[in-house]
């Protein structure tokens, strides 16, 4: 009877997470450097709706990346014509959760500082992707004490192998991922910038997949 209801109980738990997987959202971020497709995790509806949302409508499309730091990340969804200045729509509540990191190729909404929104509101239009770089175990214990955590094996197995941000992780929703296209991130990752804004304007535009 237990050996029937821990067998039932498996069966639940990957029927849960087979129904998390299923039907996620894509949606393409088009570039003049190339297309990259993002899938939007279910887990975080909030996040996903919204993104849905500015795809569907075209409130993005004509923005710019105005923030990319090599070996960080690649940050667009301001408002068109500003670059990059405000955002459009009202702020997201944190969706933070910690299955999803900042591994390389995360899709996760930018915000505030902590100083100004301390609840970790996501911005209404600005996102960013994460570049970042491959970690030594011995670059993520020095990170610990500062962090106040230990990194999961789920963590360590992603930032030694792929690379990300880990330093990110608990203080910023990630709500989807790069499932093509990673090689355009290298590639924008990688421009001449002014700052962080590229020389010559990367433009953005939207298109919900499925």
């Amino acid at each position: 009877m237990k050996r029937n209801l821990l067998l039932f109980g498996i069966f639940i738990l990957m029927a849960t997470v087979a129904f998390s997987q299923k039907d996620e959202k894509v949606v393409e971020i088009m570039t003049s450097m190339g297309n990259i497709k993002v899938k939007l995790y279910n887990e975080t509806p909030l996040h996903r709706d919204n993104f849905l949302n500015l795809a569907e409508t075209g409130a993005v499309n004509g923005s710019i990346f105005h923030r990319v730091i090599k070996g960080f990340m690649v940050q667009g969804g301001g408002k068109p014509g500003s670059n990059g200045a405000g955002s459009i729509g009202a702020t997201i509540p944190a969706e933070i959760l910690p299955g999803f990191i900042h591994k390389k190729g995360a899709l996760c909404a930018a915000r505030m500082g902590d100083q100004v929104n301390p609840k970790k509101e996501s911005s209404g239009s600005q996102f960013y992707i994460v570049q970042g770089r491959i970690h030594t175990e011995n670059d993520l214990n020095a990170m610990e004490p500062r962090k106040k955590q230990k990194f999961t094996k789920q963590q360590r197995d992603a930032y030694t192998t792929i690379g990300g941000t880990p330093h990110l992780d608990g203080d910023y929703t990630v709500f989807g991922e790069v499932i093509e296209g990673l090689d355009i991130i290298d590639k924008i990752a990688g421009v001449p910038t002014s700052r962080t804004i590229p020389n010559t304007p990367i433009e953005i535009n939207l298109k919900a997949v499925k």
